[in-house]
């Protein structure tokens, strides 16, 4: 076994049948967010993204020295070497702030380039593009999704890569590609074979580096009113004549759709558990307000029935969410340590609780 994967294999004690190792580092990553990530939320809603990548590079050098880096990774690559089902866990933790991820290194798009790197990639690809990748040096983006074709429909594309000599000359249109401001590198999805039988042998992924004449960023695409910056940004993105090596292939032609299919996988129980983590941060804040705000003295909110209904409801519908992906991760409940000024507390989830859930999406349902 390599030092660093048994240094951190003994720190956590993960050598052990027990989950109390897996308990430890859950809990380190918990009290990192609460004391070093939470506080930083109020610059991150005021201030463009670029002008905190001092503050944040600070916070990963952090990250990093607490042993907590890029926890998906396998340890050869400088993570921790988890699980699927035990990132899961993470990534509900993380999620809980919109900068968790990215300050663990396990943000979109780049865990999924990372895997993608992994798996497809070359020695040489790897050296060049998926090291410093993990060690948080540079960033990348995925370009697939084209404005003139559905979304929904990735396997219906325009945008071309035609050999030329030992070159691809990729040409096309693609925008909402996530963190392409700043990013080194791209991995575009483009078509290689339109003749191919199967609309899905069609295209291939490549990697092209930003700095590739061609490549060219128009806009960041506006979502919400907020056109963003650098990593937090989603670009429409224009390659004209962009000219990279045929070494710049990942796996084999017409692979491209069965490679996005394989990245996107782990990708959605990643995004749910993150998605849970900041329902419970909601989840959490309702609770404290409806036990702290007085409707008149010594009259809290949380003593109205509809109150209560809606906080039941909120809170049978994220235990659903979990119990829905509790085959995929094989997790039990999880304790909730919340205190909600002594007039709400939570104890996990009860047998008769369960009981009680499953009653409550009957009468949803018929």
């Amino acid at each position: 076994m390599p030092i660093r994967e048994k240094q951190l294999r003994d720190k956590y004690n993960m050598n052990q049948p027990s989950r109390n190792g897996f308990q430890s580092l859950l809990s380190d990553v918990r009290q990192f967010v609460r004391e070093h990530i939470e506080p930083l939320e109020s610059e991150f809603l005021s201030k463009p993204f670029r002008e905190l990548l001092p503050i944040f590079a600070e916070k990963r050098r952090a990250v990093k020295a607490a042993g907590l880096w890029a926890p998906q990774l396998p340890v050869e690559y400088g993570g921790l070497g988890l699980r699927l089902t035990e990132f899961a866990q993470i990534s509900e933790e993380l999620g809980r702030t919109p900068i968790g991820h990215y300050l663990f290194n396990c943000q979109a798009p780049d865990a999924g380039n990372m895997e993608v790197l992994m798996m497809h990639g070359n020695q040489q690809q790897k050296a060049q593009f998926l090291l410093p990748l993990a060690r948080g040096e540079i960033r990348s983006c995925f370009s697939m999704t084209e404005p003139e074709h559905a979304g929904s429909n990735p396997a219906w594309m325009s945008t071309t890569a035609v050999k030329d000599g030992d070159d691809y000359v990729i040409n096309g249109h693609k925008w909402f590609t996530s963190s392409a401001e700043g990013a080194a590198f791209a991995i575009v999805m483009a078509v290689t074979d339109p003749e191919a039988a199967s609309p899905y042998k069609r295209a291939s992924q490549i990697i092209v580096p930003t700095s590739t004449p061609g490549f060219r960023i128009v806009r960041n695409i506006s979502v919400m009113g907020d056109e963003g910056s650098d990593y937090a940004s989603h670009a429409e993105v224009v390659y004209e004549d962009c000219r990279v090596p045929r070494a710049n292939l990942l796996s084999a032609e017409g692979d491209g759709f069965g490679i996005a299919q394989e990245r996107l996988g782990p990708g959605r129980i990643q995004h749910c558990m993150r998605w849970v983590g900041i329902c419970e941060r909601a989840f959490e804040m309702m609770c404290r307000q409806a036990a702290r705000r007085e409707l008149s003295p010594g009259v809290p909110l949380a003593s109205r029935q509809s109150i209560q209904h809606w906080i039941a409801e909120c809170r049978a519908r994220t235990d659903s969410t979990i119990r829905c992906l509790a085959p995929n991760r094989r997790l039990g409940p999880r304790p909730r340590t919340v205190d909600y000024g002594g007039r709400l507390s939570g104890g996990g989830l009860p047998r008769h609780h369960q009981g009680n859930l499953r009653i409550f999406w009957r009468i949803q349902l018929f």
